[in-house]
């Protein structure tokens, strides 16, 4: 029971040393503890959207891409076809689209202005092993060495 009263003693006597700091002043006026936020971040600049871009070009059906974007004095950050995003200066994440898919990312700033960009994702089925020439030369080419051996 002594120890838990003087852990709680402990905290509440950590707090109070806490407060005083944030309080004290050093002689020449200057305050110990500064704001998080600086007077010339109180009202930001206009939004801007940095970057939005794929990590590759193109995609076969299956495959991960990421979509990478960087938003500078954004509020809400929103990229469709997907339900959400989150403000952030420098951010990827990975998508997989079934289908050739386009994606705009709108980023709405502190004074309500809005930026947008967009960029297509195309999704390609891979060509195929090989032409159907080609498999029929082989094929004719190993049948006919066949033949031949069995004719001697």
């Amino acid at each position: 029971m002594l120890s838990r009263f003087a852990r709680i003693l402990f905290s509440a006597g950590l707090l109070v040393a806490l407060w005083g700091l944030s309080t004290a002043r050093r002689p020449d006026g200057q305050v110990w503890v500064h704001p998080s936020v600086a007077p010339s971040d109180a009202h930001p600049g206009p939004v801007r959207i940095l970057r939005f871009y794929a990590s590759v070009g193109t995609l076969a059906p299956g495959q991960t891409a990421q979509l990478c974007y960087s938003v500078e004095n954004a509020r809400l950050v929103h990229i469709t076809p997907m339900q959400s995003a989150w403000r952030a200066l420098d951010r990827c994440f990975d998508v997989v689209p079934e289908h050739t898919t386009h994606y705009t990312l709108m980023a709405e700033g502190f004074d309500g202005t809005v930026a947008a960009s967009s960029l297509t994702l195309p999704v390609q089925s891979p060509p195929a092993a090989r032409p159907s020439g080609l498999q029929y030369a082989v094929r004719r080419r190993i049948t006919t060495s066949t033949h031949s051996r069995t004719s001697s």
